[in-house]
């Protein structure tokens, strides 16, 4: 999936004491350039396996990068007060990667990452509906550009659509409800145990029924691009909760619009896949709306600290 990881919720930089946003930048630039990687080989490998296999490939890469996180950490980073929520965001990942990887065979990198990256507008319309979160006229404006982001790059009608984007909007819809799930575990578990449980429910499920559609890779070329696809996956999936946790996640969100700029990048060099002007200025509109999605988050949750702090002064017994 395009954006693997978004901030949890305001809240969510509250889980390290102290930031270096400077080296949680550079460590969330360099997981999102190995996630562009991961993108480009699982669309190369849907030419050759089943498509079940290929998102195995990859979720056995996050799934070793969750081993070295256990390692690092300690089984204590499994301890949750939800175990069931954790599992079903895990399903509603398996569901959303398949989906993404689905859309890959069929349409550009460029075009598939675009259409993802609709997950934040998506994740601030459920929030205001299903979680009752405030949502001003600003942030529904940029919900609304968003979506017209969206559709000047599918451009429905005018002979450029393709029925396959939409499995790239069904994995953005997973991913939108997996923040949901995110935003109400952030206050009881941290990231890393949010993250390891996501990644061991969707690689023990789509290990399940890759028993009945296996295909031993034809050559070695082949077998090169799953180990790479493997790699690339846990080497992203390492950096990006690194980053998260050097870093401020607010701080950090912006840095996953270079997606778009590694999709354009391999799907011309790999595969000749240059979009046209349209979904260039799509992917501007898209890009913009969400950044300010994320100015306004943080100003909101600014404000909502403030507020907090002023209310602990004046419960304080003021001092004859």
């Amino acid at each position: 999936m395009a954006i693997p990881y978004a901030p949890l919720s305001a809240d969510s930089a509250r889980q390290t004491p102290a930031h270096d946003n400077t080296r949680g930048f550079l460590f969330m630039a360099l997981g999102f350039f190995g996630f562009g990687i991961t993108d480009m080989l699982a669309k190369l490998l849907t030419a050759h396996l089943p498509l079940i296999q290929v998102v195995w490939f990859r979720q056995s890469g996050l799934f070793l990068g969750v081993l070295v996180l256990l390692a690092l950490r300690g089984t204590h980073v499994l301890r949750t007060p939800h175990p069931v929520l954790q599992m079903a965001r895990g399903v509603i990942a398996l569901a959303s990667a398949g989906c993404f990887v689905m859309s890959l065979r069929y349409v550009g990198l460029a075009d598939a990452t675009a259409v993802t990256f609709t997950a934040p507008f998506l994740v601030t319309l459920f929030g205001a509906l299903l979680l009752k979160e405030p949502v001003g006229p600003r942030r529904w404006a940029a919900v609304v550009a968003g979506f017209l982001g969206m559709l000047v790059v599918i451009r429905p009608g005018m002979g450029v659509f393709h029925p396959a984007i939409g499995f790239a909007f069904v994995a953005a819809l997973c991913f939108a409800t997996r923040q949901l799930l995110s935003r109400y575990l952030s206050g009881a578990d941290s990231i890393a145990t949010t993250v390891t449980y996501t990644s061991l429910t969707s690689f023990l499920l789509c290990s399940v029924p890759l028993l009945f559609v296996w295909q031993t890779p034809a050559d070695l070329g082949v077998f090169a691009l799953c180990l790479g696809l493997a790699a690339s996956a846990g080497l992203g999936e390492f950096l990006i909760i690194r980053g998260l946790d050097v870093g401020q996640a607010v701080v950090m969100a912006p840095v996953q619009y270079t997606m778009i700029l590694w999709s354009t990048l391999y799907g011309f060099l790999v595969f000749a896949d240059l979009p046209d002007a349209w979904t260039f200025v799509g992917c501007g509109i898209i890009i913009l709306s969400g950044l300010y999605t994320v100015y306004r988050e943080r100003v909101t949750a600014l404000r909502a600290r403030r507020a907090a702090a002023d209310r602990t002064l004046d419960a304080c017994p003021s001092e004859g």
